[in-house]
Protein backbone atom coordinates (compact mmCIF):
# COMPACT_ATOMS: atom_id res chain seq x y z
CA UNK A 1 0.00 0.00 0.00
CA UNK A 2 1.77 3.37 -1.05
CA UNK A 3 -0.13 6.33 0.27
CA UNK A 4 1.34 8.72 -1.01
CA UNK A 5 0.81 7.62 -4.72
CA UNK A 6 -3.02 6.88 -3.63
CA UNK A 7 -2.52 11.02 -2.08
CA UNK A 8 -1.77 11.65 -5.67
CA UNK A 9 -4.64 9.61 -7.35
CA UNK A 10 -7.32 10.81 -5.17
CA UNK A 11 -6.64 14.64 -6.99
CA UNK A 12 -6.99 12.71 -10.25
CA UNK A 13 -11.10 13.33 -9.42
CA UNK A 14 -10.51 16.42 -8.29
CA UNK A 15 -8.63 17.54 -11.79
CA UNK A 16 -10.83 15.87 -14.06
CA UNK A 17 -14.00 16.94 -12.88
CA UNK A 18 -12.34 21.01 -13.04
CA UNK A 19 -12.26 20.26 -16.73
CA UNK A 20 -15.09 18.07 -17.31
CA UNK A 21 -17.93 20.24 -15.73
CA UNK A 22 -16.17 23.39 -16.90
CA UNK A 23 -18.98 24.96 -19.33
CA UNK A 24 -17.00 24.47 -22.23
CA UNK A 25 -16.90 20.96 -21.69
CA UNK A 26 -19.91 19.51 -19.89
CA UNK A 27 -20.58 22.20 -17.24
CA UNK A 28 -23.87 23.45 -19.66
CA UNK A 29 -24.90 20.53 -20.37
CA UNK A 30 -24.54 19.43 -16.52
CA UNK A 31 -26.37 22.41 -15.52
CA UNK A 32 -29.33 21.98 -17.74
CA UNK A 33 -30.00 18.36 -17.19
CA UNK A 34 -29.85 18.84 -13.56
CA UNK A 35 -31.36 22.17 -12.90
CA UNK A 36 -28.51 23.82 -10.78
CA UNK A 37 -28.35 27.53 -12.36
CA UNK A 38 -24.65 28.85 -12.27
CA UNK A 39 -25.08 30.90 -8.97
CA UNK A 40 -26.52 27.40 -7.59
CA UNK A 41 -22.90 25.98 -8.85
CA UNK A 42 -20.54 28.70 -6.84
CA UNK A 43 -22.53 28.87 -3.63
CA UNK A 44 -21.64 26.62 -0.74
CA UNK A 45 -18.73 26.22 1.83
CA UNK A 46 -16.41 25.60 -0.72
CA UNK A 47 -13.72 24.34 1.50
CA UNK A 48 -15.85 21.96 3.01
CA UNK A 49 -17.42 20.92 -0.34
CA UNK A 50 -13.44 20.04 -2.19
CA UNK A 51 -12.29 18.53 1.32
CA UNK A 52 -15.13 16.51 1.41
CA UNK A 53 -15.01 15.29 -2.22
CA UNK A 54 -10.81 14.20 -1.73
CA UNK A 55 -11.70 12.42 1.43
CA UNK A 56 -14.23 10.26 -1.01
CA UNK A 57 -11.90 10.52 -3.76
CA UNK A 58 -8.90 9.16 -1.43
CA UNK A 59 -11.62 6.30 -0.31
CA UNK A 60 -12.10 5.13 -3.86
CA UNK A 61 -8.22 5.11 -4.37
CA UNK A 62 -8.27 3.34 -1.50
CA UNK A 63 -10.93 0.87 -3.06
CA UNK A 64 -9.61 1.07 -6.63
CA UNK A 65 -6.11 -0.21 -5.47
CA UNK A 66 -7.47 -3.35 -4.61
CA UNK A 67 -8.92 -3.77 -7.52
CA UNK A 68 -6.44 -2.89 -10.07
CA UNK A 69 -3.03 -4.80 -8.06
CA UNK A 70 -3.37 -8.25 -7.59
CA UNK A 71 -0.38 -9.16 -5.75
CA UNK A 72 -2.85 -7.62 -3.33
CA UNK A 73 -4.35 -10.85 -2.74
CA UNK A 74 -1.64 -12.47 -1.58
CA UNK A 75 -0.23 -10.27 0.96
CA UNK A 76 -4.07 -10.45 2.45
CA UNK A 77 -3.71 -14.57 2.54
CA UNK A 78 -0.23 -15.02 3.73
CA UNK A 79 1.21 -11.49 4.84
CA UNK A 80 0.55 -11.65 8.55
CA UNK A 81 2.36 -14.66 8.67
CA UNK A 82 5.91 -14.96 11.00
CA UNK A 83 8.88 -14.40 9.03
CA UNK A 84 10.90 -17.44 8.55
CA UNK A 85 7.30 -19.36 8.17
CA UNK A 86 6.68 -21.58 5.57
CA UNK A 87 3.69 -19.10 4.51
CA UNK A 88 6.25 -15.91 4.62
CA UNK A 89 8.73 -17.85 2.58
CA UNK A 90 5.84 -18.84 -0.16
CA UNK A 91 5.27 -15.71 -0.23
CA UNK A 92 8.59 -13.98 -0.24
CA UNK A 93 9.30 -16.55 -3.70
CA UNK A 94 6.28 -15.97 -5.15
CA UNK A 95 6.55 -11.75 -5.33
CA UNK A 96 10.22 -12.25 -6.40
CA UNK A 97 8.37 -14.65 -9.34
CA UNK A 98 5.30 -12.55 -10.56
CA UNK A 99 5.21 -9.12 -8.09
CA UNK A 100 5.84 -7.36 -11.44
CA UNK A 101 3.08 -9.14 -12.91
CA UNK A 102 0.48 -6.88 -14.31
CA UNK A 103 1.90 -3.74 -13.06
CA UNK A 104 1.24 -1.51 -15.54
CA UNK A 105 -0.68 1.76 -16.64
CA UNK A 106 -2.84 -0.07 -19.12
CA UNK A 107 -3.75 -3.07 -17.05
CA UNK A 108 -4.38 -0.28 -14.11
CA UNK A 109 -6.71 1.49 -16.17
CA UNK A 110 -8.77 -1.27 -17.48
CA UNK A 111 -9.38 -2.57 -14.26
CA UNK A 112 -10.31 0.94 -13.34
CA UNK A 113 -12.91 1.26 -16.30
CA UNK A 114 -14.48 -1.79 -15.55
CA UNK A 115 -14.77 -0.82 -12.10
CA UNK A 116 -16.51 2.66 -13.15
CA UNK A 117 -19.03 0.40 -15.01
CA UNK A 118 -19.76 -2.28 -12.47
CA UNK A 119 -19.64 0.34 -9.31
CA UNK A 120 -20.05 3.81 -11.01
CA UNK A 121 -22.32 3.43 -13.18
CA UNK A 122 -24.67 1.53 -11.09
CA UNK A 123 -24.86 4.02 -8.34
CA UNK A 124 -24.91 6.71 -10.39
CA UNK A 125 -27.56 5.26 -12.07
CA UNK A 126 -29.72 4.10 -8.94
CA UNK A 127 -29.88 7.94 -7.48
CA UNK A 128 -30.35 9.08 -11.08
CA UNK A 129 -33.61 7.51 -11.83
CA UNK A 130 -35.03 7.84 -8.29
CA UNK A 131 -34.50 11.72 -8.33
CA UNK A 132 -35.66 11.84 -11.72
CA UNK A 133 -33.40 12.57 -14.00
CA UNK A 134 -33.27 11.71 -17.55
CA UNK A 135 -30.15 9.84 -19.21
CA UNK A 136 -28.36 12.81 -20.37
CA UNK A 137 -27.45 13.17 -16.40
CA UNK A 138 -26.21 9.73 -15.75
CA UNK A 139 -24.22 9.73 -18.99
CA UNK A 140 -22.17 13.33 -17.91
CA UNK A 141 -21.97 11.59 -14.54
CA UNK A 142 -20.50 8.62 -15.46
CA UNK A 143 -18.16 9.79 -18.12
CA UNK A 144 -16.66 11.81 -15.41
CA UNK A 145 -16.34 8.96 -13.51
CA UNK A 146 -15.37 6.88 -16.21
CA UNK A 147 -12.72 9.21 -17.07
CA UNK A 148 -11.67 9.59 -13.69
CA UNK A 149 -11.50 5.74 -12.10
CA UNK A 150 -9.60 4.52 -15.87
CA UNK A 151 -6.86 7.18 -15.16
CA UNK A 152 -6.90 6.29 -10.95
CA UNK A 153 -6.55 2.75 -12.01
CA UNK A 154 -3.84 3.64 -14.51
CA UNK A 155 -1.52 5.75 -11.73
CA UNK A 156 -2.07 3.35 -9.03
CA UNK A 157 -1.30 0.21 -10.94
CA UNK A 158 2.16 1.96 -12.20
CA UNK A 159 3.02 3.51 -9.42
CA UNK A 160 1.87 2.14 -6.18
Amino acid sequence: MNFPILLAAALIPMVIGAIWYHPKVMGTTWMKASGVTEEQAQSGNMVLIFGLAYLFSFFLAFAINGLAIHQIGMFQLLGAEAVGSEAHTYLTGFMEKYGEMHRSFGHGALHGGIAAIIFALPLVGIVSLFERRGGKYILVHFGYWFIAMTLMGGVICQFA
